[in-house]
């Protein structure tokens, strides 16, 4: 007994505090009320009124996004990758071997291209729509009670906004209705091509904006293995994670903060210069730049591109080595 009255009396002299050791356990079952009392008070602090107009304006400005891309798809082309996400804004795609192939079985090999769609563009996101951000954490057997709506709708609609408002009700949540032509956009002359180029950049910059402002706010989990996306508080317990990688921990999902590209993928993507060959190949991949996909689109549509993106373009950058085998030059031919 006297031995540890100098330890901990040396405790004191040491750390300049005495050390507490708290030997009472606590009871969970007791605390539960008020834990969920203070669950249900924090509830009333949301929605956010400063935040609606935001909402609304992310929800509005989706509308145009999505449309804006549907209409650019029909006098631009876009290729797509067989095997991987990778996409090109062009008649033929590159040469440039960035492809992983099914799987992630074979690496660094040249693309197969394939006609590409809006999905490819905006790539969708889709999370659990909640009755109530702090309902009860859905569990893996409840994982078919609740629909599937895209992640920026559910974030919006916790923040406020109602979806089923005309003024901002889309035409489709899912782009699935959006992926075919739009009607009335036969004959555009380039003026108004640009017009809705410009209207559909403005729109995507107002999204994600719009999207980030709301995240400092509302609370969003991402799963850090895979992408699903979950807009509340605690993430859910559906064993949905498809990394096979962690199948010993039978599928749950391992939850982080959230941002602004798991909502709003950019999709970059390599952008043809000026100065570039018609056929971007893989000696001069470290020249190209890398753009986000909805940017480039809109750029070749006549939009002006703002200034922050010219680092990613690389606007006053070396042209890569021309790779004579494909613009049909020899080196007899030059002797």
């Amino acid at each position: 007994m006297e031995g540890l009255r100098k330890m901990a009396w040396s405790g004191v002299l040491l750390c300049g505090h005495p050390r507490r050791l708290y030997a009472t356990k606590v009871d969970l079952r007791k605390l539960r009320p008020m834990i969920l009392k203070r669950i249900e008070k924090r509830a009333q602090g949301y929605p956010v009124r400063a935040m609606v107009p935001v909402a609304k304006e992310v929800l509005r400005a989706r509308n145009v996004l999505i449309h804006g891309v549907s209409t650019l798809l029909n006098f631009l082309p876009l290729m797509a990758c067989k095997f991987c996400p990778e996409i090109y804004i062009g008649e033929q795609g590159h040469l440039i071997q960035t492809c992983w192939g099914y799987k992630h079985r074979a690496k660094n090999r040249v693309h197969e291209w394939v006609k590409g769609s809006l999905n490819d563009i905006l790539v969708p996101v889709e999370s659990f729509h909640l009755n109530n951000m702090f309902q009860s954490v859905i569990r893996h057997n409840e994982r078919f009670d609740f629909d599937r709506i895209p992640a920026v709708v559910e974030l919006c609609w916790q923040a406020g906004a109602d979806p089923h408002d005309e003024n901002l009700k889309s035409s489709s949540w899912n782009f699935e209705a959006a992926n075919g032509s739009v009607p009335g956009t036969e004959s555009l002359s380039p003026n108004d091509l640009a017009s809705i180029a410009n209207k559909t950049l403005t729109a995507w910059e107002t999204v994600r904006s719009g999207v980030e402002k709301l995240l400092l706010v509302y609370p969003v989990k991402v799963c850090k293995y895979c992408s699903e996306v979950h807009v509340g508080p605690s993430g859910h317990k559906a064993r949905l994670c498809g990394v096979f990688k962690y199948e010993s921990w039978k599928g749950a999902h391992f939850w982080m903060k959230a941002n602004v590209d798991n909502l709003v993928p950019p999709k970059i993507v390599w952008r043809r210069r000026p100065q570039d060959p018609p056929l971007l190949v893989n000696e001069g991949k470290d020249f190209y730049g890398r753009v986000p996909a909805v940017l480039d689109l809109c750029s070749k549509a006549g939009a002006m591109v703002p200034a922050k993106y010219n680092c990613m373009m690389k606007v006053q950058g070396l042209s890569g080595p021309v790779n004579n085998q494909f613009c049909g030059i020899t080196r007899e031919s030059n002797l």
